[in-house]
């Protein structure tokens, strides 16, 4: 059987990469040292598969066509289309199709109905925290994605709940795998928007506050209360959520927070207890 080997987050920002140059080296050095500490988890729970979930950025689904969520079930997944992120090794990223069909299997037994993709493009969201925290080689990834990005968006609680999913699938599959699950995405930022550019800070300690605490539900009351007034790109937080679920509930512990308005973004990056 498998086992679930250890949860993780972590932000994605594009100007962490395309904009490196121009962030101030004290964010710089914050950065580097998250993503360090990030890799260095990750590596020492030696998965033999990741569950990575993040937002597709208009790269494999528009409005036309938006599942609130969507699992990658192929063989593999294409690299990153952003012009960019052309520096990223992996232009083609193994995929772990039985995984990623058990899961599907175990979100319709409890009345979850995802969509799924026999091949995704993996963009930033994926790839960046992957890249940054130096995760080479790449095990077989199982994408996941959250419809973080145009309402309507996914309840918080769905979020957790299909979180507490995942872990029961990852329990249930035959194969004895060790599994690790990647959220990505957040803090609070705000794209697009005419706060755009705007860091809540409060919001983001707070928020770290109720994942440290563990309490599953007074994180989603206050989610639910707060979310909404803390920029448009913190909607991501609903990934950390499912790895909230995935963790059992359990408090996570803070690897580091920066606030980088260079990046637009309140930076953070955790480990849960499981």
């Amino acid at each position: 059987m498998a086992e679930l080997a250890g949860v993780f987050a972590a932000s994605h920002g594009p100007l962490i990469v395309r904009g490196w140059d121009g962030i101030p080296s004290r964010w710089q050095e914050s950065l580097a040292a998250g993503y360090a500490e990030l890799g260095r988890r990750m590596k020492a729970a030696r998965a033999d598969a990741l569950v990575v979930i993040s937002p597709d950025h208009w790269v494999n689904f528009f409005i036309d066509n938006l599942p609130s969520i969507c699992v990658g079930v192929g063989e593999t997944h294409a690299g990153p289309p952003e012009p960019w992120l052309k520096a990223f090794p992996h232009r083609t990223i193994a995929g772990h199709p039985a995984l990623a069909s058990h899961i599907v299997a175990t979100a319709l037994g409890r009345d979850f109905d995802p969509s799924v993709s026999h091949r995704l493009a993996l963009d930033h969201g994926f790839c960046i925290p992957l890249w940054k925290a130096g995760i080479d080689p790449l095990p077989p990834i199982v994408p996941v994605t959250f419809n973080d990005i145009e309402p309507p968006l996914p309840s918080v609680k769905r979020c957790y709940g299909f979180g507490e999913m995942l872990a029961a699938a990852i329990a249930s599959c035959p194969e004895p795998l060790r599994v690790a699950v990647l959220a990505t995405g957040g803090l609070s930022h705000s794209i697009g928007e005419p706060t755009m550019g705007r860091i809540d800070e409060d919001f983001d300690r707070a928020c770290i506050g109720h994942f440290e605490a563990g309490d599953p539900a007074k994180l989603i009351g206050f989610l639910d209360e707060e979310l909404p007034n803390a920029g448009n790109g913190s909607a991501e937080i609903r990934n950390w959520v499912a790895a909230h679920g995935a963790a059992g509930g359990r408090g996570f512990e803070l690897i580091g927070y920066a606030p980088v308005p260079e990046v637009y973004v309140g930076c953070g990056f955790a480990s849960w207890k499981i």
